[in-house]
């Protein structure tokens, strides 16, 4: 492993690990709070799954909103004042959220965070695409999940133990990782945003905005977002419904929680660097098929099983279908972009998460609270097949075209 991270660190320039680095922190403070913060919502203000769903939704809501003016300030200014921004946003959010009491100014103070929180991470994508030439990002987006899911050994199994305690120690350690991450970026990480290749005409910011017309009659881009956000809806609930379902189906306490989710990120770790080297060897949208079909069989395992070394295997299959397509979503993102609206591109690729978000969890609210539960599962399954075969059709349609095909396809043709 240690002889893996060092050629893995000479393959990369310097302000990669920059950027890396700095992410690790800030993963490990957002690791300790977002895995709880269905529990916290439901035990502080006495409120059902509906309710938290509603809370996640809205801010998911107002997220979308923040990372579409993020991504186009990114493309217009440059990413790392609008990373710093987030993340001085992130640091005085989680000491406001920690001592609301009231279930309304929760609500409206989570919205507030969505909307100024998102902005920053079409930039942070945009930042890693603007770094990394096209046949290095499969391995830099994998590099990114290996650090991340470091940061999730630590961040779940610390934050179980605080949440055991006190809830509130969450946010405030959040709150001052998010600082210390702020001071790191602000002395340490350049710009990335690259020069523009001809000097053009300066456009207002409005012009800029606008620029996102030319992602939204992308309709092959558009399907890929559609199919991924059939997968992402079923993916998140891991985030949201998991916790509180194995807390009021299975008894299982914030601690068991958090190994479960740690449980992941070892996985990650692991495995990381051999499945980027298999699978930037395939088809993209074939790979992504496959990551969907690993989120069916999790997923729907949590509808069956009952004892907690069940939930760790549930959840490694969940892994093994994370590691596939989390790296190749991101470079397919990057590949439909054109270079000067890179981080337009990803705003909107930012939907697969933001609108899963807004409907996921209040959905499995509206079930758990009122129905079986298990149904959660079984209904994730079934959106899964659906995203495998559209993931399927887009590989029929545009899997030939050469912005998909894998780096070593393009280095081969290069030379002949």
């Amino acid at each position: 492993m240690l002889e893996r991270l060092r050629r893995a660190y000479d393959q990369f320039p310097r302000t990669f690990w920059v950027v890396a680095g700095t992410h690790f922190i800030d993963v490990i403070g957002n690791t300790l709070l977002m895995p709880f913060f269905a529990l916290y919502v439901t035990q502080k203000f006495n409120v059902g799954m509906t309710q938290a769903g509603i809370i996640l939704a809205t801010n998911s809501v107002a997220g979308m909103i923040g990372s579409t003016i993020g991504g186009a300030l990114a493309d217009r200014f440059g990413r790392r004042g609008i990373i710093l921004f987030g993340l001085v946003v992130s640091a005085l959010s989680g000491l406001t959220l920690g001592f609301v009491n009231k279930f309304y100014m929760f609500y409206g103070l989570s919205v507030f965070v969505g909307l100024m929180g998102s902005a920053a991470h079409p930039a942070h994508q945009a930042m890693i695409a603007d770094l990394l030439p096209a046949e290095k990002r499969a391995e830099g987006f994998g590099m990114m999940r290996v650090i991340s899911n470091f940061a999730w050994i630590i961040g779940p199994t610390i934050g179980g133990f605080l949440a055991a305690y006190n809830f509130l120690y969450l946010f405030l350690s959040d709150a001052l990782i998010s600082t210390v991450t702020a001071l790191l970026v602000f002395r340490l990480l350049p710009e990335t945003k690259p020069q523009p290749k001809e000097k053009t005409e300066h456009e207002s910011l409005w012009e800029t905005l606008s620029g996102y017309r030319h992602a939204l009659a992308d309709f092959p881009f558009l399907a890929f977002i559609l199919a991924s956000i059939l997968m992402i809806l079923c993916y998140q609930q891991m985030y949201s419904s998991l916790s509180v379902y194995l807390r009021d189906v299975h008894h299982v306490d914030p601690q068991i929680y958090g190994l479960i989710m740690s449980s992941s990120a070892i996985t990650v770790v692991l495995f990381q660097f051999s499945v980027t080297r298999i699978i930037k060897k395939h088809p993209p949208f074939l790979m992504m098929a496959a990551a969907t079909f690993f989120y069916m069989i999790g997923f729907t395992m949590y509808g069956f099983v009952a004892t907690v070394p069940l939930f760790i295997a549930a959840m490694v299959v969940i892994t093994i279908g994370e590691m596939i397509g989390m790296p190749t979503s991101n470079v397919l993102a990057a590949s439909f972009a054109p270079e000067e609206m890179r981080a337009r591109y990803m705003a909107v690729f930012g939907l697969t998460w933001t609108v899963p978000s807004m409907i996921g969890p209040w959905a499995a609210g509206l079930v758990m609270d009122n129905y079986d539960p298990n149904y959660v599962w079984y209904i994730g399954g079934v959106l899964c097949v659906v995203a495998i075969m559209a993931f399927y059709f887009l590989h029929v349609r545009l899997g030939t075209r050469e912005q998909f095909q894998q780096a070593d396809d393009i280095q081969a043709v290069a030379a002949d």
